[in-house]
């Protein structure tokens, strides 16, 4: 049996009607860039989050982009974060001219580990950005504690984490921005490219709508440089149609999980040294369903030929990418990110799935252990 990693298509077909809907109002408007569909998802995503306002911006990679440039971060600049993410969460801080400083991470959650940061703070600190990795919020009070203290400002990259709860809070309502991106594999996709900012400060707010139309809402008159960070009508109005069902699915996801935590100790995988994912006091809402496997790499190649989707994220952390040597890391200085870049591996996860799929790709995994 065939178990796509994702599939779209699955998800379409229940929300086929309202979503061509929702297209066929922009088209007849032929309102593309900014309007109500994007007023509209902004007040949405806000309270989705729990947020006081949000701003609708061109992708998840802008969203990060925007918030360190109203910051007024550039050159001469540091911001903490962790290695052990998507290149965007880096390549932003570099994007601004500022230097990325990392921190190792929590090798239970994966996120990055509280304890470590304060170290890592310099007078050039000018943010802290902690990752939401795999839809669970990272460890929120001591890095809060910590940003308090030296007057850092927190930017919380919560794209792959909508809807994931630290505490009773939301991702994004926590930082001083919340950065989500709706890459159409995420939890709350589009149909192409884009992103929202949440923040709970009205000035900062403010300033994010001015820097998104290249730094002035006056036609021609521009108080500041800021870029073209505007989102299309069209995605807002698909992510509207998305986020009315975006709990049910983050339910089935969990489900999912969990179903798979009985499978595979059932299967005796975790006596051969599977790690399974770990809930702390939070919401997680499974972005991803990601593993520790020995033989990691020869265990993606059984399961594709099998024809089960799996992925690696990430298989090289970002201290030792090629890009950023400038920066001076080694490898050896942060072993947890490098121990999971050699061992995770993400199973398929959609709120989609069958049992009979389910069961399917942990008879293959086990059949690989076996």
């Amino acid at each position: 049996m065939a178990v796509p990693l994702l599939d779209l298509k699955a998800q379409y077909a229940q929300i086929r009607d309202e979503v061509e809907r929702e297209i066929a109002e922009v088209l007849e408007s032929q309102y593309f860039i900014l309007g109500p569909k994007v007023v509209e998802l902004e007040k949405n995503i806000a309270e989705y989050s729990k947020a006081k306002f949000a701003v609708g911006v061109s992708s998840g990679t802008d969203a990060l982009i925007i918030a360190l440039m109203s910051e007024g971060i550039g050159a001469g600049d540091e911001v903490i974060t962790t290695p052990f993410t998507f290149f965007a969460t880096a390549g932003s801080i570099h994007r601004v001219g500022a230097k990325p400083v990392f921190v190792d991470i929590d090798p239970v959650t994966f996120n990055i580990d509280p304890a470590k940061i304060e170290a890592a703070i310099t007078p050039k600190t000018k943010a802290i950005i902690p990752v939401h990795l795999f839809g669970q919020i990272a460890e929120m009070d001591p890095i809060l504690e910590v940003a308090n203290k030296h007057n850092i400002p927190i930017i919380e990259d919560a794209a792959q984490a909508i809807g994931a709860e630290y505490k009773g809070h939301r991702a994004g309502s926590i930082g001083a921005y919340g950065c989500f991106s709706f890459f159409p594999s995420k939890n709350l996709g589009a149909a192409g490219d884009g992103g929202i900012v949440t923040t709970q400060d009205e000035t900062r707010k403010e300033k994010l709508v001015k820097m998104r139309v290249h730094g002035g809402i006056q036609m021609y008159h521009h108080e500041f440089v800021g870029g073209n960070f505007r989102i299309d009508a069209l995605q807002a109005a698909v992510v509207n149609v998305k986020l009315k069902h975006l709990d049910k699915w983050s339910e089935g996801r969990q489900k999912n999980a969990s179903v798979y935590d009985n499978l595979l100790t059932e299967a005796g995988v975790v006596e051969k040294g599977v790690v399974l994912p770990v809930v702390k006091e939070s919401r997680h809402i499974f972005n991803q369903y990601t593993l520790r496997a020995p033989r990691r790499d020869e265990l993606v190649t059984h399961l594709r030929e099998a024809g089960v989707g799996c992925s690696v994220y990430y298989p090289l952390a970002m201290h030792m990418q090629d890009c950023f040597s400038y920066l001076g890391y080694s490898e050896g200085d942060f072993p947890e990110s490098e121990k999971a870049a050699n061992e995770v591996i993400s199973l398929p996860i959609y709120p989609e799935l069958t049992q009979d799929q389910l069961e399917e790709v942990v008879t293959r995994v086990a059949e690989f252990f076996a």
